[in-house]
C-alpha cells in the first residue's frame, strides 16, 4: 500500500512540463505527452489551481501555467493539494486493548503518545521536511540534466505544434498504435 499514488505522480510529472515555459499548456497536452488519463489530470489541475500554485486560462490558447516560479512551490505543496494532508500512520491505540487489563487499561499503558505512534510521527515529519524542501524546479533541473538537450527541444517542438493545432481549429487527434 502506497501513501501517495498515480494522481501525485501524474501531477507531478505534469507540473515538469510547466517549469520555465511561460505559454499555458492544455491539460490534454499534458496528458497526451505522458500517456496518461487526459480526464484524471483534468479533474487534478483545478486542485491546484484552488491551491494557488497553478494559473487557469481560457480559450484556443488557454491552459495552465505556474501561479509563482517553480523555486517557490514545493513538492510538499503539490502533495498537499492533490492528496490532501494525509497522516503517515492512524494510531489505533491497541496498547490499551491487551488481553490482561481487563478492559480497563491501567494509565501506565496509555498514558502519553504510544511508542509506535511517536516513531511514525517522526518518520512522518521527516518525510514531510524532505517534500517541502524539495522545490518544483530541483525536480525539473533532476530531470532535464538526465535528458539529452535534442528531447527537451523535440518536447518544445510537440507543445508548440499542438498550440499551432488548437489555434488553427484543426481537430486534434490521438495518435493510436495500430493506425499509420
Amino acid at each position: 500500500m502506497s501513501l501517495y499514488g498515480a494522481s501525485t505522480e501524474y501531477v507531478l510529472h505534469s507540473l515538469l512540463w510547466l517549469v520555465g515555459n511561460p505559454e499555458p499548456v492544455s491539460s490534454l497536452d499534458l496528458a497526451d505527452l505522458q500517456n496518461i488519463p487526459a480526464a484524471f489530470v483534468a479533474k487534478l489541475l483545478p486542485r491546484l489551481e484552488k491551491a494557488g500554485l497553478l494559473e487557469a486560462s481560457e480559450g484556443l490558447r488557454g491552459g495552465y501555467r505556474l501561479a509563482r516560479p517553480a523555486e517557490d512551490i514545493s513538492v510538499l505543496a503539490v502533495v498537499d493539494a492533490v492528496e490532501g494532508r494525509k497522516s503517515l500512520f492512524n494510531c489505533q491505540e491497541i496498547r490499551g486493548r491487551c488481553a490482561l487489563f481487563d478492559e480497563r487499561p491501567p494509565r501506565w499503558a496509555t498514558q502519553g503518545v504510544c511508542g509506535i505512534h511517536a516513531v511514525m510521527l517522526r518518520a512522518e515529519q521527516a518525510m514531510r521536511q524532505e517534500l517541502a524542501r524539495t522545490s518544483l524546479a530541483d525536480l525539473a533541473r533532476s530531470v532535464r540534466d538526465k535528458a539529452p538537450l535534442p528531447f527537451l527541444g523535440d518536447a518544445q517542438s510537440w507543445f508548440d505544434e499542438r498550440v499551432q493545432t488548437r489555434r488553427t481549429s484543426k481537430v486534434r487527434q490521438r495518435r493510436r498504435p495500430d493506425t499509420p
